[in-house]
């Protein structure tokens, strides 16, 4: 029997790989494979083009049991950089320093020195502590952002939706960006300040200039083509004949020329980026239904100098600093610190590869953006005296949850399957348990026969699911 107490020894190697990329999937692989030579644990790093991953793996417990795989899931610091570290990675990799972890957990052994790594490495933890940060700036942001009055009458309640809206729009954006399908430069504090010129009086340039064109103008604006070249620009000032704005309420052109440095540069860096149509980009700006001459202002997208909305700069580029946020989280006298929202996500890793049960990224994943919103429409609201997610019924269904309700259902679909389409199924003491250890993260072979695994690959091509 195989007990983490025993742990008596690791193993370390450094592997060098011919290749320049690898997938995280092939990575897993040769760490398992490594793995099985050795009664130990063995921590690998892999080197391969300009890059490093440090693999380690957690084992189960009973070793003696051949039925089942003794390596459990692989956990992944990928894609390190040598010339220019992500500083999410720095800050993993010092939290695994023997020191930091020393200080954390205190270990005497390999066995607890192997729990302090697995707890350092735990995705969750990782969420747990962005959303933290998270939560933080939201409540700071709250209290000196100004948003339209189209977005709720109270100003509380409109400024902290808005508030929220803005953050999942900004993580959708990270995830994006990860594909190389935003430019960095968009979010380097030092290149903007060649790009913007901040004259806003509100002091809002960044969030006006570069996140609502991103928004109403980019992401939710067909690319220009060969047959029509303009469909990306700035909207027109230049009033019509009869004296109307030809752009009246247009929310998907560019505004905030005047806070450009050069304009034209500015449309060259939008220009790659992508059109989604999903709706999160949508401007919420829109026209007064008892007189269509005004505008119900909601996102506040809009040259006008009456425009209220106000999101100042410091919110996204300021240092750490402290902050008073006893009220929002009924504390008293505990010290809160913050930091601008861009630097936040700057200090961590995101990947657009969602986490397995059998392959984990020291990173944040796509699952997070979900938690996020949850969790933050779940803040008090004044109006009503009740949570907003509440009154909206949003509930974020944890993965696992999701997990487990899909198994079933496939269970039940692939057993109906079986049993209607073999005459003669052979005789298993439960159908629906063999099909569960199909899923199941193991190496060990199916049983079915050949016309059985034809009838549930068919099965597979022709299933039909409704996520209601």
């Amino acid at each position: 029997e195989f007990k983490p107490v025993e742990i008596q020894s690791y193993v370390f190697l450094a592997i060098e790989l011919k290749q320049e990329l690898y997938t995280r999937a092939e990575l897993a692989q040769v760490t398992r494979a490594v793995n099985r030579v050795f009664d130990m644990p063995a921590m690998l790093l892999f080197k391969y083009g300009e890059s490093l991953t440090l693999a380690i793996i957690d084992r189960r417990l009973n070793k003696r049991d051949e039925s089942r795989d003794v390596l459990e899931k692989v956990t992944l610091i990928r894609d390190v950089q040598f010339a220019e570290p992500h500083r999410g990675h720095l800050e993993i990799l010092f939290d695994l320093s023997l020191e930091s972890l020393r200080e954390r957990y205190g270990f005497s052994n390999f066995a607890e020195l192997h729990g302090a790594w697995r707890k350092t490495l735990d995705s969750s933890e990782l969420n747990k502590r962005f959303f933290r940060e998270i939560a933080d700036w939201y409540f700071w942001a709250a209290k000196h952002v100004t948003f339209p009055e189209g977005a709720g009458e109270h100003e509380e309640s409109r400024n902290a939706t808005s508030v929220i809206r803005l953050i999942t729009r900004l993580i959708f954006i990270w995830f994006i960006k990860e594909k190389g399908l935003v430019p960095a430069a968009l979010f380097d504090e030092a290149k903007l300040h060649h790009i913007l010129n901040y004259s806003d009086p509100k002091g809002s340039t960044y969030y006006k200039a570069i996140l609502q064109n991103l928004f109403f103008a980019t992401l939710d604006q067909e690319m220009n083509a060969s047959d029509k070249p303009e469909r990306r620009k700035f909207r027109s000032r230049n009033k019509r004949e009869d004296g109307r704005d030809p752009h009246f309420n247009i929310t998907n052109l560019y505004r905030y020329e005047e806070y450009f440095l050069n304009p034209s540069q500015a449309l060259d860096l939008f220009s790659g980026v992508p059109f989604l149509n999903g709706g999160l980009f949508e401007c919420l700006d829109k026209p007064n239904k008892t007189d269509p001459s005004k505008v119900v202002r909601i996102d506040g997208f809009s040259d006008r100098k009456d425009n209220a909305l106000s999101v100042p700069d410091f919110l996204f580029f300021s240092r750490e600093r402290d902050v008073d946020l006893n009220d929002s989280y009924g504390t008293k006298k505990k010290r809160y610190e913050v930091r601008g929202l861009i630097h936040i996500f700057n200090r961590y890793k995101f990947t657009v590869n969602e986490n397995t049960p059998i392959e984990e990224e020291v990173a944040l994943d796509p699952e997070l953006l979900g938690k996020v919103f949850e969790n933050l429409l779940a803040t008090y609201n004044p109006e009503t005296g009740v949570t907003a997610r509440k009154q909206t019924g949003s509930f974020y269904t944890p993965r696992e949850i999701v997990n487990y309700m899909v198994d079933e259902s496939l269970v039940a679909y692939l057993s109906a399957q079986l049993k209607a389409r073999i005459a003669a199924l052979r005789n298993m003491d439960s159908l629906a348990g063999v099909l569960r250890e199909v899923f199941a993260y193991t190496e060990k072979g199916h049983p079915f026969s050949e016309d059985e695994v034809n009838v549930l690959v068919d099965a597979i091509d022709n299933v039909k699911v409704l996520d209601p």
